[in-house]
């Protein structure tokens, strides 16, 4: 199936609004993109894609410029691009590249395919790190919310050795992150499935929660505030991610209406945008 991608130069003021005008277009398998051009001046933002055009096409405006990939397997290519690294406790490494693994690490085999989440983005690097501060006593039923490739359920399940429940809209990526848990030695442990948010009968049966982890986007993110709110148990915590450091009040402001307090943050970059993650107790 051919690729496409459409893009725009956008000034760096205006970057984070044309950004959240475009988070509802990720549930139609699209991936969204964001570059510097110049530092401190304009970004290039991207909207890769294959087959229909139509529903981006009416999403965006006349200024946006289209162009037609070459037929490449992009799913290989990323995974020959994808390098082994540390992040917190972790060893996060492709299928075909485990060497030189350091002492003590916990080593997470990941394969994205065409799922998200190869635990490179500053957004999955965030989460990874702050679970490894999370006191496992405190964790003990915990689920991922757009599980995407698994990563963060998997870091889950061998960091504390006990089952976690992950859900995605995407039942590719179901699929993958089902993979993953078995390449990792945590098949076991890993139950996902099809779900919009929380919504499935087994992520229902499962609450309350003691931990719900949701690497999404921004406005995703606020409008789950609630659900997310009536799924934990009391003084149970939501790790959230998927978010630019200047969308992060929108996001506590959403959560603080449904009686959540901040804890902690961990800013990182990716691509020149840093991205905030946020740890928040239900109080």
């Amino acid at each position: 199936m051919s690729g496409w991608k459409a893009w725009l130069v956008v000034p760096a003021a205006d970057r984070a609004a044309r950004e959240r005008a475009l988070e509802p277009l990720a549930e139609h398998d699209v991936v969204i993109a964001s570059r510097e051009i110049s530092r401190d001046g304009p970004w290039c933002i991207e909207i890769f894609g294959h087959g229909d055009k139509s529903r981006v096409a009416a999403a965006i405006d006349r200024e946006w410029r289209w162009e037609d990939l070459p037929d490449i397997d992009w799913v290989a290519e990323n995974q020959r691009s994808f390098r082994p690294f540390a992040v917190g406790p972790f060893w996060v490494h492709p299928s075909h590249d485990s060497d030189g693994m350091p002492a003590g690490q916990l080593p997470l085999r990941i394969d994205a395919g065409l799922a998200f989440g190869t635990g490179t983005h500053a957004t999955t690097r965030g989460c990874l790190e702050m679970l490894a501060m999370l006191d496992p006593s405190e964790t003990v039923n915990a689920v991922d919310v757009g599980c995407g490739s698994g990563i963060l359920a998997i870091a889950m399940a061998k960091l504390w050795q006990r089952a976690v429940i992950g859900g995605d809209s995407d039942a590719e990526a179901v699929d993958v992150a089902r993979q993953n848990a078995e390449l990792n030695g945590v098949g076991d442990l890993c139950r996902f499935v099809h779900a919009i948010g929380l919504d499935s009968p087994e992520l229902k049966a499962r609450a309350p929660y003691d931990l719900i982890v949701a690497n999404i986007l921004a406005g995703p993110l606020a409008e789950l505030s609630q659900s997310f709110a009536s799924s934990l148990r009391p003084g149970g915590r939501v790790l959230l991610s998927g978010l630019l450091v200047e969308q992060a009040a929108d996001v506590l402001a959403a959560y603080g209406d449904r009686g959540f307090g901040f804890e902690r943050h961990i800013d990182l970059e990716t691509g020149g945008a840093w991205w905030r993650t946020l740890l928040l107790r239900r109080v």
